[in-house]
């Protein structure tokens, strides 16, 4: 798996700055997602996933934002994609850190904007070569007679790390992109993580691009003291899924 590395590069509204990874779709990607505010293409924000995909239903990728003083909300997504937006995440007080799994569709650049305290964009990212077809596939779990039966089943482990506690789920779900002939929309749209007295500890939007049976990675400062976790998802049809991890 590798990154990216970028200089600092700096945007405006008005004209973009050369995109370092050369994508045709890149204007359209910088008005869809980051609007008129300010930007710098930075390799303080790090994208790791394989350079080549070797299953287009099942990318993984890390954001990493730690080397920025303070991250308010980090947008994933993928230029070429047919459905561009990955992921919207708002760490609050999580650590700015996050590992998913998505499906590509061709070769893209795979992004992540992380928006820091002054109102200004860092955009880190790579090239993913891939023969695709992942957004237009149907899920696996329809070929299975009862995966209505474990819908949402949600498996946890939690890992130490220094000075953080990394927390990994994954929730049983089809994640359906709506492109798949005769397959509507449906997928995990949220996913809320709190504290025991309920409280947000970060709070994560999901897109159809986000992989069958979503396997998340989050990191919690341990210097928060916490024992307990609270985990909420919600998907585009209402159903609601929730647990608790101890810590």
């Amino acid at each position: 798996m590798a990154g990216l590395a970028m200089g600092p590069r700096i945007g405006r509204a008005g004209p973009t700055p050369d995109d370092p990874l050369q994508s045709v779709n890149w204007g359209l990607m910088r008005e869809a997602f980051l609007g008129d505010a300010p930007f710098v293409f930075d390799d303080k924000v790090s994208v790791t996933a394989p350079t080549s995909a070797e299953d287009a239903m099942q990318v993984p990728f890390l954001i990493d934002a730690t080397r920025l003083s303070r991250v308010l909300r980090i947008l994933v997504f993928a230029d070429l994609n047919p459905i561009n937006r990955i992921l919207d995440f708002t760490p609050g007080r999580l650590a700015p850190v996050l590992a998913a799994r998505f499906k590509i569709q061709q070769a893209t650049p795979l992004r992540a904007a992380a928006l820091d305290g002054q109102g200004r964009w860092h955009v880190g990212g790579l090239w993913i070569d891939a023969m695709g077809g992942g957004c237009t596939a149907p899920a696996l779990a329809h070929g299975e007679a009862d995966w209505t039966a474990r819908l949402g089943e949600t498996s946890v482990r939690v890992f130490d790390r220094e000075g953080r506690k990394r927390i990994r789920l994954q929730i049983r779900h089809p994640m359906d992109t709506g492109l798949a002939a005769g397959i509507p929309a449906f997928f995990i749209e949220q996913l809320v993580l709190t504290d025991a007295a309920g409280e947000v500890l970060g709070e994560l939007a999901t897109s159809e691009p986000v992989s069958e049976n979503p396997l998340f990675t989050f990191e919690l400062p341990t210097a928060l003291g916490l024992s307990e976790v609270g985990i909420r998802a919600r998907d585009n049809n209402g159903n609601v899924f929730s647990r608790k991890v101890t810590l």
